[in-house]
């Protein structure tokens, strides 16, 4: 008898910050929290969208392309993404992958960010800037759930990777890669301190 793990969903981190040094991302969070002074339309779409907290996602969503300093965190990224696409076995001999968008979130206590998968995209990720203690990790949903009609709960010790839910801590300096169809979301965000996040996609068309 014999026990296999089929189809595995692949996550990949790293630690950004020997690379990266403090002056990137000092330069990074005053960028971040500027972009959020300047920018009144990302403003006026968070408080219908993203309540109580900002995110360019709407307004200046290719930062990479906007601002000198973000351009170096996305070539810093890139071997990231090209490491953890060879992981996934992709064929990208014809066209490689590239970033498509770069965007701010600032999610201070009590915001949450709701269940979303990144449609169009390959390689989805998330550069931890700001992280106060306690703050809230990316959660990540097990794919296969919606198809667990009759499926009994899962113990609550034991599961391992049998688990539904899978929460990542969020570190500042660090980098978190998934798939783009892979369904997360940020629970409400406890910290006491507001949470600085980058967040990014790469395509290969």
């Amino acid at each position: 008898m014999a026990v296999r793990s089929l189809f595995p969903t692949l996550l990949y981190t790293a630690s950004l910050r020997a690379a990266n040094g403090p002056t990137l991302d000092r330069r990074l969070l005053r960028e971040c929290l500027q972009l959020r002074a300047d920018d009144a339309a990302g403003r006026r779409w968070s408080r219908d969208h993203y309540r109580g907290g900002y995110t360019s996602y709407s307004s200046a969503s290719r930062m990479h392309e906007r601002s000198p300093t973000f351009a170096t965190l996305a070539r810093r990224l890139d071997r990231h993404v090209r490491a953890f696409a060879h992981a996934l076995g992709l064929d990208l001999a014809a066209r490689p992958l590239a970033m498509t968008d770069c965007w701010v979130n600032i999610m201070p206590p009590g915001l949450a960010h709701g269940s979303h998968l990144h449609p169009l995209s390959t390689v989805s990720g998330s550069y931890y800037v700001r992280t106060p203690r306690g703050c809230a990790g990316l959660k990540l949903e097990d794919p296969r759930l919606e198809r667990m009609m009759a499926a009994p709960p899962r113990r609550a010790r034991g599961a391992g990777r049998a688990a539904h839910w899978v929460v990542v801590p969020a570190r500042a300096g660090h980098l978190v890669l998934f798939e783009s169809w892979l369904r997360h979301e940020v629970p409400a965000n406890p910290g006491a301190g507001e949470r600085v996040s980058i967040s990014f996609n790469y395509s290969w068309f």
